[in-house]
């Protein structure tokens, strides 16, 4: 019950500050001409971590009044320094990236050649965010708490990775984090979790329809949200599984392209298109 009034309310928060800083995202430092040729706003996904911010401040004033289910602090600031942190990370390189430098050699290359991209930025930063925010799983030994690290900061790239679409992340991410509610047995502690994956449901119709890009703030985001929801909510077998496919797709992004997988295969290409309003080009 707690994470479908998490989901709604993230929902709700998401779609009223969408509404509401509309006309924000309408000047020329957020406008990109999107893979169809459109010119769309960038880095509405800012949604998302307010949207957290939001109601988890509320959380914490009812709870403070006495009302509401107490729940763990720690859990929550886990989610919280993820999503906080890797949205910052994402929104610098929406802004300021030039996307000449992509894929983890490239800005490898990059900084062994003395230029940290805002793309290494992410990559080093993203990694610093995740060896705090793994904390949230509690007391661990050593080998656990690297694969926790490993598995928020995989999530968050490859989330990344998957928004080269209109709302391909967004949908992922919902079958994502059912699988985790599955899997977890609707552990409590997924939230947090719930309220960005419901703050993503909120936009995820105008970034479908090509009216908005969530950006690198926006996927890395729901990314590092739904890694932090893995380690707080399943046992340490799971998450060693999660990692190994985390880093397999990770791995294969660096050769494959994932839009050309998506339309290689019939069920993924009518997936991808499910609510679009133009067809997709390469």
């Amino acid at each position: 019950m707690i994470i479908l009034v998490a989901l709604l309310a993230g929902l709700v928060t998401g779609r009223l500050l969408w509404i509401g800083l509309h006309h924000a995202f309408q000047s020329s430092v957020f406008l990109r001409t999107n893979y169809a040729g459109h010119v769309v706003p960038t880095a509405v996904g800012v949604v998302l971590p307010l949207s957290l911010l939001a109601v988890e401040a509320g959380r914490t004033a009812l709870g403070a009044a006495g009302v509401g289910t107490p729940g763990s602090a720690l859990l929550r600031t886990g989610t919280l320094i993820a999503v906080l942190g890797f949205s910052l990370l994402g929104l610098l390189d929406d802004l300021a990236g030039d996307g000449s430098t992509r894929g983890f050699r490239g800005h490898i290359d990059a900084l062994g050649r003395g230029r940290l991209t805002t793309g290494g930025a992410k990559l080093i930063g993203g990694g610093l965010v995740a060896a705090i925010a793994a904390s949230a799983a509690g007391p661990v030994g050593f080998r656990e708490y690297v694969v926790d690290v490993l598995l928020v900061a995989l999530a968050a790239n490859l989330a990344n990775l998957f928004d080269l679409r209109p709302g391909r992340v967004g949908k992922i991410s919902l079958i994502a984090f059912v699988v985790l509610i599955i899997a977890s047995r609707g552990a409590a502690s997924l939230s947090g979790v719930a309220v960005v994956v419901g703050a993503g449901l909120g936009l995820l119709l105008d970034d479908v329809r090509e009216r908005l890009m969530l950006g690198d703030v926006g996927s890395n985001a729901i990314g590092a949200a739904l890694g932090v929801g893995v380690i707080i909510s399943v046992g340490a077998q799971a998450r060693l599984i999660t990692l190994i496919v985390l880093m397999a797709l990770n791995v294969a992004s660096e050769f494959v392209s994932f839009s050309k997988l998506f339309e290689s295969f019939f069920a993924l290409r009518a997936f991808d298109a499910l609510g679009r309003r133009t067809p997709r080009s390469e």
